[in-house]
């Protein structure tokens, strides 16, 4: 695994500014810019080479944390404002990326199980959006219970955040602590941030290591459910069809996310 500094910075920083925008998926978008197999292998294998592997992954997350730290409010503030453009935009970007993905799978002509894994990855991420939301009463972070829970918390988020078309945001949306999580990281309350992080952690090791040994054994197979995860994740965050003024600017927001997507795999290529 061979990354130069500024492309990995980069990524992480494309990354990390568009992972806190709710129905935005972090590994969606890892997949995307075609760093996502290199990232769950540095993870999953971080005691091996492990200068390496952490050298990686420390310009990844710092990367990622300045996205955070500069892009992501104004990316919440346009998307707030501007809705349905905005997600026109994602939309477009994830359709410029399917064919890369596509080609990551090692599809050579279509079979029963070509279509077969894209519709479970699809169903999957559907049905985790029938989740009611507020699962988690809002007095419940306090004291032991409340630690276990944010420890809990952490590890669900953890699997959302590694798999690509299930949003972090959005989940903690469904466990009803979005809200609660955005004022613990703009206010830094270390004991809100401190037990949801090591639970974030520990749910990243044992996400990574699963999803590396799918590729390892069944690559084909788990391309394409990543691929319908990535597909079901359109369902999640298409607005309806536009109007108005609206009507003009969608369509050329979309082709310009498919544009650009399209242009960052041919340069992977």
């Amino acid at each position: 695994m061979k990354q130069k500094f500024l492309p990995t910075a980069a990524k992480g920083f494309a990354i990390g500014s568009s992972m806190l925008v709710p129905g935005v998926s972090g590994g969606t978008m890892a997949m995307m810019l075609n760093i996502y197999s290199d990232l769950i292998d540095a993870i999953s294998s971080l005691r091996q080479n492990w200068k390496q592997n952490l050298k990686f992954l420390a310009v990844f997350c710092l990367g990622a944390g300045l996205g955070m730290l500069l892009l992501a409010k104004p990316l919440l503030y346009l998307v707030d404002t501007f809705p349905m453009p905005m997600m026109y935009f994602f939309i477009g970007a994830v359709a410029g990326s399917v064919p890369l993905i596509y080609h990551q799978s090692g599809v050579t002509k279509l079979s029963v199980k070509t279509v077969v894994y894209p519709c479970v990855g699809v169903g999957i991420v559907v049905l985790m959006g029938l989740i009611p939301q507020d699962l988690m009463p809002q007095n419940s972070y306090s004291g032991w219970f409340g630690v276990l829970m944010l420890l809990a918390a952490g590890f669900v988020a953890a699997i959302a955040l590694v798999l690509p078309g299930i949003s972090v945001s959005y989940m903690l949306l469904m466990m009803g602590m979005y809200s609660r999580t955005m004022e613990a990281l703009s206010g830094f309350q270390i004991s809100y941030l401190v037990p949801m992080g090591v639970g974030l952690i520990l749910g990243i090791l044992a996400t990574t290591k699963l999803i590396d040994k799918l590729m390892s054994r069944f690559p084909q197979g788990t391309y394409l459910v990543i691929l319908g995860f990535i597909i079901g994740s359109v369902l999640q965050v298409f607005p309806g069809v536009p109007e108005g003024w609206e009507l003009l600017i969608c369509p050329i927001l979309f082709a310009a996310g498919f544009w650009a997507m399209h242009q960052l795999s041919q340069l992977e290529k």
